[in-house]
């Protein structure tokens, strides 16, 4: 595996793989991967000649009181992962690669109003940070293909959504979300959980879970809410949001919508958790 930090490296490669008329998979993470970005790159493999995975702890996306000093950087064990799952080449830039004129004087991308929405409302600027980094990787990376993981539900229809509006010949594909045993969806800030919390996370998947059942019974959304966000604080949680929205436009659920998704965002002690939840009724 090639490991760079370099864009002029970068590009000659996968500029010489698509001489030879290859695809490119591209993968972007911030690094302290868990089995859910390994299971991104293998599904690369799959449908990719080659497969470019990035390491980029982007501070445009961190509010001032968020955690980007204190976030998770492990480069070696990363890499060892990434090798094994048969990434070819791993781009590990720095701020000052990617933002060489500093974030006050970067050029930025938004997508507006699916952006100011859930965690858009809660974290201001966040989804602008990750609409800029990714359009900027995939300049610079020029793949065929992107991978992203589902349980980033609204970032995956962030980047969808500027991949359609800006008219960029890359396919996006979102990956189901890879769970523990206990069904809490893997994040790399589960680490932030105590053994103890670790146990209680697991009730944020089977809140969405009795969410999704009484909506395929015809329950009342309001009361469906108000049970689930119950259930949430009685387990000791802080809920952020607990919302069902139509599932492609993140639109507030109508009556009439078929394809719907549940999105939840709750602190449990120093981590603020994610998921989601897709339903057909």
């Amino acid at each position: 595996m090639i490991t760079t930090a370099r864009i002029d490296e970068l590009r000659a490669q996968v500029k010489a793989w698509h001489r030879q008329g290859d695809t490119v998979a591209f993968v972007p993470t911030m690094g302290n991967l868990h089995r859910g970005h390994i299971t991104l790159v293998e599904e690369a493999r799959r449908r990719a000649d080659h497969v470019v995975v990035s390491i980029f702890v982007n501070p445009m996306q961190f509010g001032q009181n968020e955690d980007l000093a204190a976030y998770p950087r492990t480069l070696a064990a990363d890499s060892q992962a990434l090798m094994e799952a048969g990434a070819e080449l791993l781009f590990t830039p720095t701020p000052e690669i990617i933002y060489p004129k500093g974030l006050a004087q970067q050029t930025y991308v938004e997508v507006p109003g699916i952006s100011d929405e859930l965690c858009g409302h809660s974290r201001p600027g966040h989804f602008r940070g990750v609409a800029t980094i990714v359009c900027k990787l995939f300049n610079l990376v020029q793949p065929d293909l992107a991978l992203f993981g589902q349980k980033d539900y609204q970032q995956l229809l962030v980047i969808r959504t500027m991949v359609e509006d800006l008219s960029l010949p890359i396919e996006i594909l979102g990956i189901e979300t890879i769970r523990e045993a206990s069904g809490l969806a893997m994040s790399s800030r589960n680490g932030y959980l105590t053994a103890e919390e670790r146990v209680t996370a697991a009730t944020l998947k089977q809140t969405l879970d009795f969410m999704a059942d009484a909506l395929i019974q015809g329950q009342p959304l309001s009361q469906i809410g108000t049970q689930a966000e119950r259930m949430l604080i009685e387990a000791g949680f802080k809920p952020d949001y607990l919302e069902v929205r139509n599932a492609h436009t993140l639109a507030p659920a109508a009556a009439t919508d078929s394809e719907l998704v549940i999105l939840a965002a709750a602190y449990l002690g120093k981590a603020r958790l994610i998921d989601n939840l897709l339903v057909k009724r």
